[in-house]
């Protein structure tokens, strides 16, 4: 019997969110606007994941390309501080960034800086150890996280990816989509094409369950044994005034993965993101991070509630 050392392996996707708040998007051009103090958060999609998963009591390894830079430290600090084990190779690129201006309301728009070399690969003798000693593989949409797919295959991890607002006719994320054993995808991205898009990659790909979420509209969940109409799964009410949306959408996966490795259904999995991507709204930079206990108590409350 394969023994176990991590939950959830997550490949790719560190970086440094800088926030500018303001106070409506889209921002009136204007040669100059005055904002509130602009701040640095670690994170990024498969941090907040990493991070997401270790606080709801997994246990977890990052695997990633940083730069020896100050930028690479504070993803360092961040991950350190959340208990995640972080195993970085260095990127003479540098470690990747993002600005993102947040409204009042908390939504977010994000100028995206990869940095990675179309050529970046993560050698083999690297991952290969790491990746057969793990339940379940979180892929992010990295040009060099691709390349393992053969590998995760060939061990018969399950994967799964996050393709963000994919409209269905980019080519980058096309492989993740139909490579990957549970796919999660914004609703926002495909617009009125998306429950065609998560039957199409149900059809096409490898995937069982595909899962669109929708912010404050909640999510959509489409099985392959399920019929052809997502489900809804409603949203959580935050516990407190939404702050900030970012990471909301890798807290819902984290809560995803959780229920799944438990054994839950793939609803009850829906119903648990939902809950941890509302708690992620509460706090600055993807800082709420929500624990086992809380979590399962919302999960209850909200039970009652319904």
């Amino acid at each position: 019997m394969r023994q176990y050392t991590y939950d959830v392996l997550v490949v790719g996707g560190s970086g440094v969110d800088t926030i500018v708040r303001v106070d409506s998007l889209p921002v009136p051009l204007a040669d100059s606007v005055h904002v509130g103090p602009i701040e640095e958060w670690a994170g990024h999609t498969g941090g907040n994941v990493a991070l997401g998963a270790r606080a709801l009591g997994l246990r977890v390894a990052l695997l990633d390309w940083i730069g020896d830079d100050w930028i690479g430290t504070l993803v360092r600090e961040r991950l350190a501080e959340g208990d995640v084990e972080f195993v970085p190779m260095i990127s003479p690129a540098g470690t990747r960034r993002a600005v993102n201006l947040v409204d009042a309301t908390g939504r977010r728009m994000s100028f995206y800086d990869s940095r990675d070399p179309a050529d970046l690969r993560m050698p083999r003798e690297f991952y290969l150890p790491r990746l057969g000693r793990t339940r379940h593989v979180h892929l992010s949409i990295m040009n060099f996280t691709r390349f393992l797919f053969d590998d995760i295959e060939d061990l018969g991890v399950p994967v799964s990816t996050d393709l963000h607002d994919w409209d269905g006719l980019a080519d980058h994320h096309r492989e993740f989509a139909l490579r990957s054993d549970l796919v999660f995808l914004s609703a926002a991205g495909a617009g009125d094409g998306v429950e065609a898009l998560m039957r199409e990659i149900l059809r096409e790909g490898r995937a069982r369950t595909v899962v669109a979420t929708a912010g404050a509209d909640g999510s959509y969940v489409l099985t392959r044994d399920g019929g052809s109409t997502p489900r809804h799964i409603p949203a959580t009410v935050p516990p407190a005034p939404v702050v900030d949306s970012n990471g909301a959408g890798d807290a819902f996966v984290s809560g995803f993965l959780y229920g799944r490795l438990a054994g839950r259904d793939v609803f009850d999995c829906a119903r648990l993101g939902a809950v941890a991507g509302a708690h992620a709204c509460i706090a600055p930079g993807s800082t709420a991070l929500i624990g086992e206990d809380a979590l399962l108590a919302a999960e209850r409350a909200a039970g009652v509630a319904s």
